[in-house]
């Protein structure tokens, strides 16, 4: 029995074409996305074919010219007449006109710090003025405990069981006073 032909280098090709995105997409928005970028670049490519095919085409009609070999090149290494009179030349001086800004790097988030420097003297404001608060709140407090002490006092009983008016009436003077602006 023969054996079965085998497929010749050439007979057998490479299968054309490429996939983009998975195959087994349902129609719909996806796959219509995944054939716009398909064929994006189908047309990308051929731009760029044809354009190296122009070039190529411009390259070899454009004109060769022809230098002879014995010829010196044109360009030196020396720098030009009026460049080199400039390295010469001594440096100006590097002080700034009077009206002049110097160009200084842009300061960035400057505008971040100003806005934390104004909050920070906010938060400095806010608490000496709460230490103040707190300080007269605990200066009427113990005003307070002195003067219900003094009339404290000033109720007790003397040796007979009676008020002690002269050290009430003080304590009361002192309230009204007080109440009425220091007089």
């Amino acid at each position: 029995m023969p054996s079965p032909p085998t497929p010749s280098p050439r007979s057998r090709s490479k299968p054309k074409g490429f996939s983009i995105g998975p195959a087994n997409l349902p129609d719909g928005t996806y796959r219509r996305k995944v054939q716009k970028i398909k064929s994006t670049l189908i047309h990308n490519a051929k731009v760029k074919k044809s354009y190296a095919r122009l070039r190529a085409q411009e390259l070899s009609s454009a004109p060769k010219s022809y230098i002879p070999e014995d010829a010196e090149p044109a360009t030196s290494t020396a720098p030009h007449p009026d460049r080199q009179a400039l390295l010469d030349a001594p440096a100006p001086p590097a002080e700034l006109a009077p009206g002049s800004r110097e160009r200084r790097k842009p300061r960035l988030y400057a505008r971040e710090e100003a806005e934390a420097r104004a909050r920070e003297a906010e938060r400095l404001v806010r608490r000496a003025r709460w230490v103040e608060a707190e300080r007269q709140r605990a200066e009427r407090g113990e005003e307070r405990e002195r003067f219900r002490r003094a009339m404290a006092r000033a109720r007790r009983g003397g040796r007979n069981g009676q008020r002690k008016l002269g050290r009430e009436s003080q304590v009361l003077l002192e309230r009204v006073r007080r109440v009425v602006g220091g007089v």
